[in-house]
């Protein structure tokens, strides 16, 4: 006879139902389950913008819960604390969860792991994250990869689970335990009027995430090789908001790219490799979790980059008044939607690493209070990529003009005339947008002129240049 003792279910960054190993093994155990998510200082310490995302999710898996007849319980603190006290109030006698990777998290997981174990609790995680488990994919040498293509040739062919279906039933207890509210959170508080000018670009919760991949799929995946760096057209599959909250898995994604692969959409295998790429971060992160926060490649601390983030230069790439369209109208995207496109994200690191010669510590923490889509394995991995301090780096030498560049990806400028509103007589709602977004204390208008550029192309890439022929390593 199954144990009909409770299980604790306790979500992170998982926030859904289908493919969820942890609840499907839950749910078999046989008892009912009580999911609960942790307001915990990880969560404290969140950005702005990723904070005020977190909690629409968990909003939405509240209501996804309950229309299966279950809740989602609340509660806030130390997470130890937290499920051993939730443990002793339900008689449960296991906790369930889904593995993270990112440093801060594993040392989280591997206490509370320990403590419940001490405390007589069945303590168990499982995947769900990634496809591909960090410690499992390694060289012939036995050691863990450093460069992109040899992991993704390593792992393409290896067998991916076919996803879960969400269960049928979720057994509830007899009595529920009581919850904290979610709106008394205020997790999307620094948001201000922020929020309302985002919220309409957001596609919450799992349905919106399948749908989304779905829609891509069935009309954009054919041609993703090309339309991925076309920044005015809609060309990617936007999923990255719904991967970093686990909306969405990655092994549904994976799936769906591998049927759509068959069916002859040739641009799949370049999605396939955008989902490797993102476990590559992860491998990164878990095997070298200095990336975060210190340079990759340590011989590149010797580097003159400015880190006083007081300096004109700084605060005119933070507000996308660089004089650089192509930055610029990337970041104001990132302002108004919460995202931006990948095209835009290498042409504003490149520029504030390179020309403005900023260290890459800076955009990688603008990044992080700005993007609904933060995730702390890529965010690190693509700042460090584009500073040419990381892991499978362009090469260092390698500095992007911003201006080329817009020639070649946005020709007819429909991407800087979406954003950018001075010296346009009838703006667009996007570009409008911005102004609504932005700190009132920028005091910027859509009728300001649109600035010279702080920093020339040619001028700053000279100025790079010299400084890595110049470097002490």
């Amino acid at each position: 006879m199954p144990d009909a003792s409770p299980i604790i279910l306790w979500f992170r960054r998982d926030l859904r139902l289908s493919d969820h190993a942890a609840l499907r093994a839950a749910v078999e155990a046989g008892g009912p389950v009580i999911p609960v998510f942790i307001r915990d200082d990880l969560v404290d310490r969140l950005g702005t913008a990723p904070q005020w995302r977190l909690g629409l999710g968990v909003g939405a898996l509240a209501e996804s819960l309950a229309a299966k007849g279950s809740r989602l319980i609340l509660r806030s603190g130390p997470p130890l604390e937290v499920l051993r006290a939730l443990a002793e109030e339900t008689g449960a006698k296991a906790v369930y969860w889904s593995r993270a990777y990112d440093p801060d998290a594993v040392e989280r997981d591997t206490r509370v792991k320990e403590g419940l174990k001490d405390a007589g609790l069945d303590a168990q995680s499982f995947t769900g994250h990634l496809m591909f488990e960090p410690w499992t994919v390694e060289t012939k040498q036995g050691e863990f990869y450093k460069v992109y293509t040899p992991f993704w040739r390593s792992v393409k062919d290896r067998d991916v689970a076919a996803p879960e279906s969400t269960p049928g039933e979720i057994p509830a207890p007899d009595a529920w335990p009581d919850s904290e509210a979610l709106e008394d959170w205020r997790l999307g508080a620094g948001m201000q009027r922020g929020a309302a000018v985002v919220r309409p670009h957001v596609q919450l919760g799992e349905e919106a995430a399948q749908a989304r991949l779905g829609a891509f799929m069935a009309s954009k995946v054919a041609d993703y090789d090309a339309g991925r760096d076309r920044p005015w057209q809609d060309g990617t599959s936007n999923l990255s908001e719904n991967l970093a909250l686990g909306e969405i898995s990655p092994a549904q994604c994976w799936h769906a790219g591998l049927r759509a692969l068959d069916d002859g959409k040739e641009g799949a295998e370049t999605f396939l490799k955008e989902l490797v790429w993102r476990e590559f971060a992860y491998h990164l992160l878990w095997h070298t979790p200095r990336i975060q926060d210190a340079n990759w490649r340590e011989d590149w601390d010797a580097f003159p980059w400015n880190e006083d983030e007081r300096l004109a230069e700084v605060k005119a790439w933070k507000q996308g008044r660089t004089g650089m369209a192509f930055v610029d109208a990337a970041m104001r995207e990132m302002y108004v939607t919460g995202r931006m496109h990948n095209r835009g994200r290498m042409i504003v690191a490149s520029y504030l690493c390179k020309h403005l010669m900023c260290h890459w510590k800076i955009g990688k923490a603008w990044f992080e209070e700005h993007l609904i889509d933060w995730d702390p394995a890529s965010n690190a991995m693509g700042w460090q990529w584009s500073a040419g301090s990381g892991p499978d780096a362009t090469p260092y030498f390698r500095v992007f003009n911003p201006e080329t560049q817009l020639d070649r990806f946005d020709k007819k400028r429909a991407y800087v005339q979406r954003w950018i509103a001075e010296g346009q007589d009838t703006p667009s709602e996007d570009a409008l947008a911005y102004f609504e977004a932005i700190p009132k204390s920028w005091n910027m208008a859509p009728d300001d002129p649109y600035p010279d550029p702080i920093v020339g192309a040619k001028e700053g890439r000279e100025r790079a240049l010299e400084a890595y022929e110049n470097r002490d390593f």
